[in-house]
């Protein structure tokens, strides 16, 4: 190249050397001047600058010269724009490409990612961990992507690589939230996969899985099990090698955090509880049975996840006396192979076999009458749900590995065991030989010798679950009960101790189920009532009701079971029963027949008297009762006119003789109106009228139940009033007070045989006047007398009577006819009679009695 078509760029060696430049150019150069005019010099716009005066001629000589020079000045700087403007686009694209692009493809990836997995299957369980085959689609839509500016050039950044390839990786999985604990390692074979906005990748690969440190398995698993995992932060790390085809893009270290919404994160599935059934089962190697346990769970994988899992060995632990209490081991399941598939149910077998039962589990918690097996049983029983834990045995069983077993050993799920309502399965209860007992009076009020007691057998028919195929023998019972009537609560049934009871076991048939009787005496229960209302109600059903009278029973039942385990108490069992009761005859107080037999008088006052008795009654219903002590109120026409005490009685069933009674009678209770009722009533009794009295209970009846004596006074029981049954005489003079009497018609006398009814006291009859009467009209002769006699106990002959004879009557009449025979005369008679110090004028009205007539 010549010097005139020399580049104007210069390289700093042509300048550093000038002597390689010919000698013309060193010599102009050293002639020339260092500062130039401007004039000479062209403007960026390529005009001249005017002319200045003065430098007109320099200008015209140096003409020439300047337009040769300024055409080789043009020509040099045009390349050298070029040059400048290809080096700032490269340098332009270089920070895009190595600032931008990176970004903008990064954020494009991260959004436009769709991976959905189509099947997640475990090929096989190695020693270290599982091989898992895994199946997926894989494309990126740029639609995703929120950017339009991060959209076009990540469109266009994959559409230049078209696919991306990955070496055999090796990712690791810490948890930054729990000191980087190593979750897991997985190895990825080489993949590659279509990078092209919008086309499918199917991704099918086999990947080595390795559990990570097994105590962070256990944090987390616990945690998210216990709901205390809120959000889960993983954190992958690995170093890829990608390639662009054959074009190897450079190993690149990644390191991902991901986070999961607790919310978000995979949850047990429900699951159900298909087939439960217990049986009993030798121990190999021992002369004894076991319990075993045959457990159906059913559940819905709704997850593309295929698995076969191997034959595992569980723990299964029950909670301890309080939540800080380490579980307690009650058993040990093993399940059967269980296969996985994806979208559709899986069926989990499991036996289980409890040898004997911990001590941790039967012994009473502090502070506490319940043993950890009497709370779970309680929950279990109420048809609530109790839990239990599972836990994986330490020592794996069959072909499991070490790793495997290490995972499932520290991982205890809670299981809600689903309780068994008992409400269905009483078929008939019923209390027969029912005995009641009255409350002691003198006991306190919080005492349970203040209730009445109710005895009788217990018979309860309960089937038995068709899960339930063992030996069961009830031993004792006991319960608290609330006795209903019509749906209102009558008391309380307190059956706290423990009363004994067998059982006899019923094997199902053809058409039968099976069944278990449990019979058990009841002794002396108190009854607790609550509602007098009620308790009237009953009475009055049972008194004047012709239907059977159900009382509901609701209980908590406690229950001692001798089973293959040994000795087990099932507290709170919840159970529903009836207690039928019959209702009694509607003549139930005309069988009584009460009949009074030996009286006593204990003490007098003039208008009362004190007085015992014993009396023969006959108890016409099936119940029998005791009677502590009782007050009675006796009234006629609704008057009161006495009372009757009884104490110590003992009423069975049928005849019941010598029930020794105690009685004040003292009409004056009742005003003057009592006293002339009283009067009257004991006219008429003595004079062998049927008479009848109310008997009526008070709020005093029974002084530590006085709501049971104020419920029980709303009934008015009218009974025959006791016959006396004086000694002598045939069965029809028993009850008579004159036996027979003489009339001596030449002496105008009579006697008559009194029989007392009292056997240790003396009765005065004070004065006589009475009338004979023959046909019930026709007068014989009247007797007026007014000095006292005495009619001592038993048998006694008054003294001879003066007879005013009606001597022009029919009746004398016939008295004379029957001279040397009988005739039965009437007599009526006002008398009066003092029985210590107490008096009384009565009327008496005899029919029939038998008269001797001599002369």
């Amino acid at each position: 190249m010549s010097d005139s078509e020399r580049s104007p760029l210069l390289s700093a060696d042509d300048r550093k050397n000038p002597t390689n430049r010919p000698s013309e150019d060193a010599e102009s150069l050293e002639s020339a001047p260092l500062l130039s005019s401007s004039n000479a010099t062209p403007r960026y716009d390529g005009e001249q600058d005017e002319v200045r005066n003065g430098d007109v001629a320099s200008v015209a000589s140096n003409a020439d010269a300047s337009s040769i020079k300024s055409a080789k000045t043009k020509s040099r700087r045009w390349p050298s724009i070029i040059a400048m403007f290809i080096l700032a686009l490269f340098a332009l694209t270089v920070i895009v490409v190595a600032f931008f692009v990176p970004a903008a493809v990064e954020e494009y990836a991260k959004e436009a990612l769709v991976l959905e997995p189509t099947n997640l299957s475990l090929e096989s369980i190695t020693t270290d961990g599982v091989r898992a085959r895994i199946q997926a689609n894989f494309r990126l839509d740029g639609q995703r992507v929120k950017n339009e500016h991060v959209r076009r050039v990540g469109r266009a950044t994959t559409w230049l690589v078209g696919k991306l390839g990955t070496e055999e990786t090796r990712i690791n999985v810490y948890l930054p939230e729990y000191d980087n604990i190593l979750l897991g390692t997985a190895s990825v074979p080489p993949l590659t996969v279509t990078i092209v906005d919008g086309e499918n990748t199917a991704v099918d690969f086999v990947a080595d899985l390795i559990p990570g440190d097994a105590e962070g398995i256990r944090i987390i698993a616990n945690d998210w099990l216990t709901g205390r995992l809120d959000v889960l932060r993983l954190r992958g790390v690995a170093d890829i090698q990608v390639k662009a085809g054959l074009i190897p893009l450079g190993t690149h270290s990644v390191s991902e955090l991901l986070t999961f919404e607790a919310n978000k994160l995979p949850k047990l599935p429900a699951y159900n509880i298909t087939k439960i059934s217990f049986e009993e089962e030798p121990v190999p190697g021992h002369d004894q049975t076991a319990m075993a346990a045959e457990v159906s769970i059913t559940a819905l994988n709704d997850f593309p996840i295929s698995v076969d899992v191997p034959e595992l060995g569980f723990e299964v632990l029950v909670p301890g006396c309080s939540p800080y209490d380490p579980y307690i081991l009650v058993a040990a399941a093993v399940t059967r192979p269980v296969a996985v598939r994806p979208h559709s149910n899986v069926v989990v077998n499991a036996h289980g076999v409890v040898e004997e039962l911990p001590d941790l589990l039967t012994r009473v918690c502090p502070n506490s009458d319940s043993s950890p097996l009497d709370l779970f049983f309680k929950k279990y029983l109420g048809g609530e749900a109790a839990t239990v834990f599972v836990r994986g045995q330490k020592s794996p069983v069959s072909d499991t590995p070490d790793w495997l077993a290490e995972i499932l050993s520290s991982i205890t799920v809670p299981v809600p065991f689903p309780g068994r309502s008992f409400d269905n399965l009483i078929r008939s209860f019923s209390l027969t030989d029912v005995h009641f007992t009255l409350p002691d009076p003198f006991a306190e009020p919080d005492d349970p010798d203040a209730d009445p007691k109710v005895s009788g057998t217990i018979v309860v028919l309960a089937a038995i679950p068709a899960e339930m195929n063992v030996s069961l023998n009830v031993t004792d019972v006991r319960a608290n009960a609330d006795v209903f009537y019509h749906k209102k609560k009558l008391g309380e049934l307190d059956l706290s101790h423990w009363q004994k009871a067998n059982s006899t076991q019923i094997a199902a048939g053809k058409d039968q189920e099976a069944t278990l009787k449990i019979q058990s005496r009841i002794e002396d229960a108190p009854l607790n009532v609550t509602d007098g209302d009620v308790l009237t109600d009953v009475i009055q059903a049972m008194l004047f009701g012709d239907k059977e009278i159900i009382l509901a029973i609701k209980a908590l039942v406690d229950v001692r079971v001798q089973t293959v385990l040994g000795q087990l108490i099932i507290k709170d069992v919840p159970a529903e029963g009836k207690i039928p009761l019959k209702p009694l005859s509607r003549d139930v107080f005309g069988s009584l027949e009460p009949q009074v037999g030996n009286i006593e008088v204990i003490d007098t006052t003039t208008g009362s008297i004190s007085l015992k008795a014993t009396v023969n009654i006959t108890n016409p219903t099936p119940y029998t009762a005791s009677v502590p002590w009782i007050s009675i109120h006796v009234l006629s026409n609704g008057t009161l006119v006495g009372e009757v005490r009884a104490e110590n009685l003992d009423i069975k069933a049928g005849n019941n003789t010598n029930v020794t009674v105690s009685a004040t009678w003292h009409p004056s209770l009742g005003g003057k109106k009592g006293v002339e009722i009283g009067r009257n009533l004991l006219s008429q009794y003595i004079s062998g009228y049927n008479t009848s009295i109310t008997v009526k209970t008070h709020r005093g009846s029974i002084p530590s139940q006085p709501l049971i004596g104020e419920a029980l006074s709303r009934l008015n029981i009218t009974v025959a009033a006791p016959r006396l049954n004086l000694p002598g005489g045939d069965e029809d003079d028993r009850s008579h007070f004159i036996r027979d009497a003489t009339f001596h018609i030449f002496s105008s006398t009579a006697t008559f045989t009194l029989v007392s009814p009292l056997q240790h006291e003396t009765i005065y009859i004070e004065y006589i006047n009475a009338t004979a009467l023959y046909n019930h009209t026709e007068e014989v002769g009247r007797i007026e007398y007014d000095l006292p006699f005495a009619a001592p106990p038993g048998s006694s002959q008054t003294p001879k009577l003066p007879v005013d004879w009606s001597l022009d009557s029919v009746g004398y009449e016939r008295l004379r006819q029957a001279l040397g025979g009988e005739l039965k005369l009437d007599a009526k008679a006002v008398v009066g009679i003092r029985l210590g110090m107490w008096t009384e004028t009565l009327w008496y009205d005899g029919k029939g009695i038998g008269a001797s007539v001599r002369l």
